[in-house]
């Protein structure tokens, strides 16, 4: 918003010809202009910064006049003095800015640091004017109103967020074992039944069957035959083994009897076989893995491998007995400790009892700070978790102890992790350090390092940018660059979801700003029964001028 303003009087007026009559002097003021930019002064992080030019005619100004404009700020019960301008004509001899009889435009540059009563005030200039050893005092010339600061309603918080849990109240778990066979047999031995590995997959079923926790879903029968004899040979095979394995797991699948059973017949085992030479010693495996990339077709497959002579009796003796096999998987599922068995737990100080996930989960559930920070260093320091030692931070900052955060943060062994630049950027952000926060929030790259930024330039008055980065987030700040960039009703709308006071306030403003009596009313004092100390802000608040509340 700019104006061009006639001044009646300019601290430039009276430094024309000394010898015209006040008549004259008051019609040569006429010529003269002066533009503030902007208009209504504004505050960009706590500081004020304008621009003034006064343009004025040819022979306006004296060649032997000299000019002091001083520069105030004034607001009720104080003012505040700025660096004043020099001027002189061109025949004084002196180091000032030199205005020349020819006309022109002067422009001075106006940064004075923001003060809280300074939201209802004005900037003036009061000059004096020297001209043929007289001493002419020039009338005081208001340039400009101010000052808005909607950034002083923006939430300087920081985003910042705790990292997540990944506890699970339904745990879903396999158990497996697996029985070999004879070349091209599909007899099931009796040894094969009592094995290592069908041992383990029966402890887990009778564990299973020894608590309400574990439930059986399911079991998959899986039979393969080794990729030797060919493809035809080995299906029929395959398929033998399956009918085999199935008569076996009646025998020792005690305790999956309530989940499904699942058959499967592979045949030959390619994908096995490429897995077992990857994990083997063999000195030609790599010899071997291009064989198997280069030919798609099973029987080109198998000859290739069978010319690699002594390979392929190391394969025989070493990999395919092993793909000689049915497998059984079963699928159990695990209910963990609810959310109420969770808190019961700590009630009972039973702590010990639980994981990294249910601290974490635990710590998530309560509203305590102390108690999260307990949890947290409880997950940190028993059990090495680098989210709890985090979340103890994120806790501290939580507090507003952004000293003790910094700390925690420092313990961490990833310092480059996303999260923690951000966490670190918001400190920097309490101390002051806007630079030094911007650069953290970039190198985060984070959804809340993001809207950081959108904080810091709309800190930084720099509100299209503000306005990219905060877009979508629904916050306050949000509504901020909405009023900024005349979006007043977008504005309210994201307002109305924030039932704080500042948020009731900025609705204040956004329905002054499209004059709307009504809303004006309506939010300011919705504003003051939660907080009565913005009565008198309002009252001071340029906003707000010409509204009766």
């Amino acid at each position: 918003m700019k104006r061009i303003a006639i001044i009646a009087a300019a601290a430039l007026a009276v430094v024309c010809c000394s010898k015209k009559t006040a008549d004259q002097l008051a019609e040569a003021v006429k010529n003269v202009s002066v533009k503030c930019t902007p208009e209504v002064l504004e505050v960009c992080r706590d500081t004020v910064r304008a621009q003034i030019e006064v343009s004025y005619p040819a022979g306006y100004f004296s060649k032997d006049a000299q000019v002091i404009v001083a520069p105030y700020v004034v607001w009720e019960g104080g003012e505040m003095a700025l660096q004043p301008f020099f001027y002189q004509g061109e025949n004084v001899k002196d180091n000032n800015k030199v205005v020349p009889s020819a006309g022109g435009t002067v422009k001075e540059k106006i940064v004075f640091p923001y003060r809280e009563a300074m939201s209802l005030c004005r900037l003036e200039l009061r000059s004096t004017a020297f001209i043929g050893g007289k001493q002419v005092d020039v009338p005081v010339i208001k340039v400009a109103d101010g000052c808005i600061n909607l950034a002083r309603w923006a939430d300087r918080n920081g985003v910042y967020a705790y990292k997540a849990d990944n506890y699970q109240e339904t745990v879903v778990t396999t158990a497996e074992g697996q029985i070999l066979y004879d070349v091209n047999s599909s007899d099931v031995k009796g040894s094969q039944l009592g094995g290592s590995s069908i041992k383990k997959l029966q402890s887990a079923l009778a564990e299973a069957g020894s608590t309400e926790r574990i439930s059986v879903k399911g079991t998959k029968i899986i039979s393969y035959a080794s990729p030797e004899g060919g493809e035809e040979l080995n299906d029929k095979l395959s398929e033998q083994r399956s009918k085999a394995a199935n008569e076996a797991w009646k025998k020792i699948g005690k305790g999956a009897e309530a989940g499904s059973t699942e058959i499967k017949s592979v045949g030959q085992d390619w994908e096995g076989f490429q897995e077992a030479i990857k994990a083997s010693d063999l000195e030609d495996k790599d010899l071997i893995l291009r064989v198997l990339s280069m030919y798609s077709d099973p029987a080109v497959r198998e000859s290739e491998i069978k010319n690699l002579s002594q390979v392929y009796t190391e394969i025989k003796e070493q990999v395919f007995p092993e793909l000689r096999r049915s497998r059984f998987i079963t699928e159990m599922e695990y209910q963990n400790y609810s959310e109420a068995d969770l808190k019961r737990l700590l009630d009972h100080k039973r702590l010990y009892l639980l994981d990294e996930e249910a601290l974490l989960r635990l710590a998530a559930l309560t509203d305590s700070l102390e108690m999260k920070q307990t949890l947290y260093r409880a997950a940190a320091e028993r059990m090495g978790s680098q989210r709890g030692q985090y979340n103890l931070a994120v806790t501290s900052m939580d507090k507003g102890s952004f000293g003790a955060a910094d700390v925690y943060l420092g313990k961490l062994k990833d310092q480059n992790d996303p999260d923690l630049l951000n966490a670190r950027g918001v400190i920097a952000l309490h101390g002051g350090k806007v630079d030094e926060a911007s650069k953290l929030f970039e190198k985060s790259g984070t959804t809340e390092a993001q809207r950081n930024l959108g904080l810091v330039a709309l800190l930084k008055g720099e509100s299209d940018k503000a306005s990219e980065l905060l877009s979508g987030s629904g916050s306050r700040n949000e509504a901020i660059t909405k009023i900024a960039s005349g979006d007043y009703s977008g504005a309210i709308s994201l307002l109305e979801k924030d039932e704080s006071a500042e948020a009731l306030y900025l609705s204040a403003v956004a329905s002054a700003r499209k004059g709307d009596k009504d809303g004006v009313t309506k939010y300011l004092y919705s504003a003051f029964a939660k907080n009565g100390s913005l009565r008198e802000a309002a009252k001071k608040d340029i906003e707000f001028a010409g509204f009766d509340f």
